[in-house]
């Protein structure tokens, strides 16, 4: 019983680091060529939004739209591609279900 505290106890303590890394983490993803950018925190919270004014001046919302939202997908990709990473570094490999 002892030995599953201890457990539970170095869990707490990893959850806690990983959400810590996840408020410090900052990703940025583009799209159409760099003309928006989206910057996110780990918990996939909108830092920065950045458009360069030749998006803004063809006039054409609709392709604005789609590039902010491949922007911000990017962004959320490399956000899930490094805390995958980072919990595999928590946990030494090992596969536990629910993380990533």
């Amino acid at each position: 019983m002892k030995n599953m505290q201890q457990i539970m106890k170095q869990a707490q303590k990893m959850q806690e680091q990983l959400q810590k890394q996840m408020a410090e983490m900052s990703v940025e993803g583009s799209a159409g060529g760099g003309m928006v950018s989206v910057k996110l925190n780990g918990l996939k919270q909108v830092l920065s939004v950045k458009i360069e004014p030749d998006a803004v001046t063809s006039g054409d919302v609709e392709m604005l739209q789609d590039l902010i939202v491949a922007a911000f997908n990017e962004a959320a990709r490399k956000v899930d591609d490094e805390l995958s990473g980072q919990i595999g570094g928590l946990t030494g490999g090992l596969k536990i279900p629910g993380l990533f």
